[in-house]
C-alpha cells in the first residue's frame, strides 16, 4: 500500500492545494484502497494487486472527468513547465550528507576567527618579542585554516546550486525521508541552540573566576570569554545549517500544490510582504549579534538576557500581523 501511496500523491503533486483536489485525491484513494484489498482478497500477490491497480487508476488525465477535475487538471498540463527537474532519493541524502559535513567545517572556521586574537590575551611567559611572534603567528594561522574550510565547503556545495538556481520537485517518498530526519534531528536541534545561548550568557565566567578569584592574568580570562563564545557560535552554526538544509529541500515543491504540503514541516510561515520575508530569514541571527555585542560591552549580563524574550515577542507579534 505504502508504493500505491507513494504513487497517488506523486501524480497529484503538482495541481493546486485546494478542497476540490484534495476531495478527488481522497476519492482516488479510497478507490485504489478498495481495489487493493479485492485483488488480495483474490489471491493476488502483493507486487501483482499494487501493479494492477497502478495500470487501472494510474492515469489521471482519464479519471479527472469522473473525479470532477478535469479543468483543473486540463490547466495544469497547459501550464506545466517540462524543465522542472525531480531531485531523486539518492540526490537528496546525498546533498544533505554534504549540507552535514560543510555545517561542521563553516561552524570549525566561525570558531577560529573568533578564537584567533586569544594568543594576544594569553600570558604564557617570555619576552614580549616571542609572545607577540607566537600570538601573531596563531592569529594568521587560525584565520588562513578558516578561510580555507569556508573555500572547502563553497566547492563542495557548488554541485547544489542548481536547487536554487533550478525549477525542481521532490516526490512523497523522498519529501516523508526529509521529514523524518528532520523529526530526528530536532532534539539536536534544540540542544545545540540551548547549550550555545548558555555558553555565550556564561562566557563572563572565565573572567570572573580566573581575574577574581585566583588573581591570574586579565587576559587569560578573556581569552576563556572568547573560546566559551566560539563554542557557542560554532553550535549555532552547526545547527542552524543542518537545519537550513532540511528546508532547502523541503521548500522545493510550490508551497500552493498538493506537493508543498506533503508532510507538516513543508508548512513555513509565509510573509506576504517581501521586505519582511528577507527581515525574518536573518532575524535569530541579528538578535544573538546584539545581544552579544550590547553583553560584551558593557557587560551587565544580568539584564542583557532580556533581549531573548524581547525578540520572541516581537517575532510573534509581526506573524500574527
Amino acid at each position: 500500500m505504502e508504493a500505491i501511496r507513494n504513487y497517488l500523491e506523486t501524480m497529484f503533486a503538482r495541481l493546486p492545494n485546494t478542497l476540490e483536489v484534495q476531495k478527488a485525491k481522497d476519492e482516488l484513494w479510497q478507490m485504489m484502497e478498495d481495489k487493493y484489498t479485492e485483488l488480495i482478497g483474490d489471491g493476488k500477490s502483493e507486487n501483482e494487486a499494487v501493479g494492477i491497480v497502478i495500470s487501472e487508476f494510474g492515469n489521471l488525465d482519464e479519471l479527472a472527468e469522473e473525479l470532477g477535475i478535469r479543468n483543473i487538471v486540463v490547466q495544469e498540463s497547459k501550464g506545466a513547465d517540462n524543465r522542472i527537474r525531480t531531485v531523486v532519493l539518492a540526490e537528496v541524502k546525498e546533498y544533505l550528507h554534504d549540507k552535514t559535513r560543510t555545517a561542521y567545517t563553516i561552524a570549525l572556521g566561525v570558531f577560529l576567527c573568533i578564537v584567533s586574537c586569544c594568543g594576544y590575551l594569553v600570558n604564557f611567559g617570555g619576552s614580549w618579542r616571542i609572545r607577540g611572534m607566537f600570538a601573531t603567528s596563531f592569529m594568521f594561522l587560525s584565520v588562513a585554516v578558516a578561510v580555507g574550510l569556508f573555500l572547502f565547503s563553497g566547492f563542495v556545495m557548488g554541485k547544489w546550486k542548481f536547487l536554487k538556481e533550478q525549477a525542481c520537485n521532490i516526490d512523497f517518498a523522498t519529501a516523508d525521508y526529509v521529514h523524518n530526519q528532520r523529526e530526528s534531528f530536532r532534539v539536536t536541534h534544540a540542544m545545540m541552540i540551548t547549550i550555545g545561548v548558555i555558553l555565550c550568557i556564561l562566557s563572563v565566567l572565565p573572567v570572573v573566576i580566573i581575574d577574581g578569584m585566583f588573581g591570574w592574568s586579565r587576559g587569560s580570562g578573556v581569552a576563556g570569554m572568547f573560546v566559551s563564545v566560539g563554542i557557542g557560535v560554532f553550535l549555532f552554526v552547526v545547527a542552524g545549517n543542518v537545519n537550513a538544509g532540511y528546508t532547502v529541500i523541503l521548500s522545493l515543491n510550490k508551497r500552493d500544490t498538493i506537493g508543498g504540503s506533503f508532510v507538516p514541516s513543508q508548512k513555513q510561515v509565509a510573509y506576504k510582504n517581501e521586505t519582511i520575508a528577507q527581515i525574518m530569514s536573518v532575524y535569530w541571527p541579528t538578535v544573538t549579534c546584539i545581544y552579544l555585542c550590547w553583553s560584551f560591552l558593557s557587560f551587565d549580563w544580568h539584564i542583557t538576557w532580556i533581549i531573548w524574550v524581547i525578540a520572541a515577542l516581537v517575532q510573534q507579534m509581526i506573524r500574527a500581523l
